[in-house]
């Protein structure tokens, strides 16, 4: 039987671990628009930038790391600087047994708690899985951009996703103090 779902910050000894399942998805699959593998060197700077509200976390099961995720800024200019940007990902062979959920829910906790108010997943547009998990967490599609990246001799789209954090408001529709979709504001 296996033991349960295990969440931790990342370390750096975690880097190698963390390189391989990103790897794989660099190479085999459009869940990243990345085109060039990852060295040990700039994994192990990736995990050393990300502390604090900008966190790491990796998940273990049954004694073996089987995914991670973190939060990024979501854009460089000041006003944007209460919305972040979600990563998650799980190894192939541990995808479907709730790891995801579990790693973005603790994601999505680590937000909230650092006085984030937005949280933005860029998803390709084909990834039923990955949109399907960040509807379970609450994330609805605010927008596509359509051929935006290209891999594998194909074009892609994002899908971007949303989550709101510390708010009672509807998901779905704008607050009663926003102006309706095609409204003028401010």
């Amino acid at each position: 039987m296996s033991s349960p779902v295990r969440v931790r910050p990342a370390t750096l000894a975690d880097a190698v671990v963390i390189r391989e399942i990103y790897n794989y998805e660099v190479l085999r699959t459009t869940a990243t628009f990345d085109l060039v593998p990852r060295s040990l060197a700039d994994q192990q700077r990736w995990i050393a930038a990300r502390s604090g509200a900008f966190s790491a976390v990796v998940a273990e099961l049954d004694g073996e790391i089987v995914g991670y995720a973190s939060l990024s800024p979501y854009k460089d200019r000041a006003a944007y600087s209460t919305t972040v940007e979600d990563s998650v990902y799980v190894r192939q062979d541990r995808q479907g047994r709730g790891v995801g959920t579990i790693l973005l829910r603790t994601i999505l906790d680590t937000a909230e708690a650092s006085g984030f108010h937005s949280v933005v997943a860029r998803i390709e547009g084909a990834s039923a899985a990955s949109q399907a998990l960040h509807a379970s967490c609450g994330f609805t599609v605010v927008g596509r951009e359509r051929e935006v990246g290209r891999k594998f001799n194909r074009w892609l789209d994002i899908v971007i996703m949303q989550r709101l954090l510390g708010s009672p408001r509807s998901r779905t529709g704008p607050a009663p103090d926003e102006p309706a979709p095609g409204g003028v504001s401010g």
